[in-house]
């Protein structure tokens, strides 16, 4: 991956970490959290589309993948958290 791809990565990460958490009641959870939640909500979300045979692609298709991923992991995360 070159230094274009990981910035890319990191911006999509951050953009849909930061979405994903107001979507579910949050206020964010820091940079370097919305990071971390949005890189894995992106795989999450790839799986998904891929699973239902949906493609996206550009930049608006990355960031919509990796919110429902990231709205996805949230979700998990708080359903573990109550238990």
């Amino acid at each position: 991956m070159d230094l274009e791809g990981l910035v890319l990565l990191l911006v999509v990460g951050a953009v849909a970490g930061w979405l994903a958490s107001l979507i579910m009641g949050g206020r964010g959870i820091g940079l370097i959290g919305n990071i971390i939640v949005g890189v894995i909500g992106a795989f999450i979300g790839s799986y998904a589309f891929g699973l239902a045979g949906v493609v996206l692609s550009g930049l608006v298709g990355s960031i919509i993948m990796a919110t429902v991923g990231a709205v996805i992991l949230l979700f998990i995360v708080s359903l573990i958290k109550r238990a």
